[in-house]
């Protein structure tokens, strides 16, 4: 049958650009070209260096339709399929030697295969393949037809691909987005609360290092306020239109540590159904805060010394470095050099996190700054818990937040004020709620210990725990537990319980 080559094109043409999804493009493509030629499959491939492999985009076939796949090449095949330039037929009976070896790969056997090569500008993009049961299926006039439309076939293709990438990149931004508005802390303004008292010197540090890149690690109890510190040093540097990423390491479970911060690539584990990027490559250009750093487990551990000394990472399934532009900020509570000690803690890894440490004061040894945060305090919860007017606090009450310990420190100054605000029937603060007397006696003794001397900074925590737990009762989660109390996520404070050795079971307490 002698066709029309000029309406040949022109149908063809029209059905390739007629979506942008290619299969959809490809389908309609094949149903039309099976009048032409004698073909039972199709396949669009793009050449992958770096797998060494053809990958096999778009697949059109009568009946049941073969699964997507990556044909590797063997040695020696690259080049010769990279110099094609004109449609070739190819059969697995055929002399020459290279295709004889490369008929396996591509599952010829029984089968013709008229392949054309797809080029922009002389580059090489893909292949179409018209595939036929038997041999020799294809005819000089197959392959002068079939030249025809290497044009649009290749415009098709880059379109595709380049369809592709854009999707690609737009999911990942939409990732971001909602990864970022999740994750986005509040800037608190230009002024630290107690910057120019109880902070003075934190602030000096915090000034000196801010405009560098070098890694900062921040210590301090919980609850003195490491994370506003954080932010602080990441919105006064050079990389404060970047993201700030922040990670507690103690709430998130062991078996998800790696994939969390390092990502992991697709199929790297049961449920891996897509490629994941960890929050390490979530922070490139920015800042990444690693809270509660001492509950890294060992396996973290390696991997964060090869981020902060090569500055890359490598995803869970994955065989090859990415590099990571980012700046880390690392934060504990406990004493990381006792646990390099107790073989807890990498000590190589201390010493590349210790290299600027700043100490974040507990709030009893700032108490000229409780008044400022009490207040503070009142207009940010005010706000949250949609109060118009402030009230104000009785001048007798802020002498007694000053006289009290803060064995939670700013986070528990928090709290209070929020539930002095929900309890609020009109009137001023008086904060009759605080839990211990006026003088804080009771709270002292916890910090300086049962016999006068000093303890440590676990000690004190498990007293604090304890006694949070005597006034819920043992309710650790839900309204008025513990969890609330001390301003933790339940899990994190049941996994804090049982590294201290107390007991969850409420009828304890």
């Amino acid at each position: 049958m002698v066709v029309n080559r000029d309406e040949f094109f022109r149908e063809v043409t029209l059905r390739i650009c007629s979506s942008l999804q290619i299969n959809t493009a490809f389908e309609r493509v094949f149903e039309y070209l099976r009048g032409h030629f004698p073909i039972d499959h199709m396949f669009l491939d793009i050449p992958d260096k770096s797998l060494g492999a053809i990958r096999r985009i778009a697949i059109a076939s009568v009946g049941h339709r073969q699964p997507v796949e990556i044909v590797p090449l063997p040695e020696g095949i690259w080049e010769w399929i990279s110099e094609m330039r004109v449609p070739f037929t190819v059969n697995a009976s055929d002399a020459d030697k290279r295709i004889r070896t490369f008929a396996p790969f591509i599952k010829l056997d029984g089968c013709s295969d008229l392949a054309m090569p797809l080029r922009i500008e002389e580059e090489l993009i893909g292949f179409l393949i018209l595939r036929a049961k038997g041999e020799k299926r294809f005819t000089p006039d197959h392959v002068a037809l079939l030249s025809v439309v290497a044009e649009p076939f290749a415009m098709a293709l880059a379109n595709a691909l380049a369809h592709e990438a854009v999707v690609k990149y737009r999911d990942i931004l939409l990732d971001d987005n909602r990864f970022l508005r999740s994750e986005l802390v509040p800037q608190l303004g230009d002024e630290i609360i107690g910057g120019n008292s109880g902070l003075r010197n934190v602030m000096e540090m915090v000034q000196q290092v801010a405009p560098l890149s070098n890694t900062v690690l921040l210590m301090g109890e919980t609850g003195t306020g490491k994370e506003v510190i954080a932010n602080t040093i990441h919105f006064a540097s050079s990389r404060k239109d970047g993201p700030f990423i922040k990670v507690n390491c103690g709430a998130i479970p062991e078996s998800l540590i790696d994939s969390e911060l390092f990502g992991h690539e697709k199929g790297a584990f049961t449920g891996a159904v897509t490629e994941r990027r960890g929050r390490f490559e979530r922070a490139e250009g920015g800042t990444i805060f690693l809270d509660e750093i001492g509950e890294l487990p060992p396996q973290a551990q390696v991997r964060l010394l090869r981020v902060i000394q090569q500055r890359e990472i490598e995803r869970v399934g994955g065989d090859r470095p990415i590099p990571v532009d980012i700046r880390v900020i690392a934060a504990t509570h406990r004493n990381l050099e006792s646990m390099v000690t107790e073989n807890q803690f990498r000590e190589d890894l201390w010493f590349r996190l210790n290299v600027f440490p700043i100490i974040v004061p507990p709030l009893r040894q700032r108490r000229e700054d409780v008044p400022a945060l009490a207040r503070h305090f009142v207009d940010v919860k005010c706000r949250e818990l949609g109060i118009a007017i402030p009230p104000a606090i009785v001048p007798g009450a802020l002498e007694k937040l000053m006289n009290y310990g803060w064995p939670g420190n700013v986070r528990e100054l928090e709290n209070l004020v929020e539930r002095e605000l929900i309890r609020h029937r009109g009137g001023q603060l008086r904060f009759d709620s605080l839990p211990l007397d006026e003088k804080g006696t009771e709270t002292q003794q916890v910090i300086e210990g049962k016999v006068g001397g000093p303890i440590n900074l676990d000690e004190a925590m498990a007293a604090h725990i304890s006694n949070v737990l005597k006034t819920t009762k043992g309710k650790i989660h839900g309204p008025g537990g513990a969890a609330e109390l001390l301003g933790i996520n339940p899990n994190t404070l049941r996994g804090r319980m049982s590294k201290l050795g107390l007991k969850h079971s409420r009828r304890t307490w």
